[in-house]
């Protein structure tokens, strides 16, 4: 299996980035870490072998992207406007910076978004707002909302709530979708949504996929036993979904 490594500094966040790609041909995967995780995660889990068949024989090929979760969302020490203007600064770095590098090192036409855990909320997010780039979303044990309280986790942004955060949150910005054009497009995706029944955020799950189903955007939705928030689950999960 071809494995590259990647490494720039990114104009858009002002820093060194890295990512992993695995495979040489087939549609082109953003694989979106998990909350403060990093991009060689996803190997070490040992997702990247749950695919590695399918990988070999050209079937996708794996951009295993880092996570600035804690200089953005997850910087509690940083104002939260500040929070989400850092946020916004990585969705440019990958549309400006790594999609142009999938392109290169790929020419498929087809690009897909992923993410298990808060790297469900970066793939769905990005996918959405930018639904011309991709035909593919697959989401395991997301959160829609990150300003959502529940169980342990909090708002990501302390109460804080202005337009950036409004379309960056799925559950905000899919129910009150009026333009025809970007809807069209949403509905050509296919979106794959799972879930554990004892996920945290279950409901919040619930919530945007009847928001999808309002908006007439198809999608599969599943939820599992238990809280299926783990490593382990997601390997069975790309077994059933990717």
């Amino acid at each position: 299996m071809q494995r590259e490594y990647h490494r720039w500094h990114s104009q858009a966040l002002g820093r060194d980035m890295e990512l992993l790609a695995f495979g040489h041909a087939g549609p082109r995967v953003l694989v979106f870490p998990t909350r403060v995780g990093r991009f060689f995660d996803y190997e070490n889990w040992g997702l990247v072998g749950t695919l590695r068949p399918r990988i070999e024989a050209g079937q996708m090929q794996l951009f295993c992207l880092d996570s600035i979760d804690d200089e953005a969302l997850y910087a509690t020490w940083m104002n939260p406007a500040d929070r989400m203007r850092r946020n916004r600064a990585y969705e440019e770095y990958v549309l400006r910076e790594v999609m142009p590098l999938t392109r290169k090192l790929n020419p498929h036409i087809e690009m897909w978004a992923h993410g298990c855990s808060f790297g469900a909320y970066h793939a769905m997010t990005l996918a959405l707002r930018q639904p011309q780039f991709f035909s593919r979303i697959i989401s395991f044990s997301g959160r829609y909302d990150p300003t959502l309280n529940t169980g342990s986790f909090r708002d990501l942004l302390d109460g804080h709530y202005d337009d950036l955060v409004y379309h960056h949150a799925p559950s905000h910005f899919i129910p009150r979708l009026e333009d025809h054009e970007r809807l069209e497009q949403l509905r050509k995706l296919d979106i794959t949504i799972v879930i554990g029944r004892e996920d945290a955020f279950l409901a919040n799950n619930r919530e945007f996929s009847e928001a999808l189903h309002r908006k007439g955007i198809p999608h599969q939705y599943y939820e599992w036993d238990g809280e299926a928030h783990r490593a382990k689950f997601w390997r069975q999960m790309l077994a059933w979904y990717m």
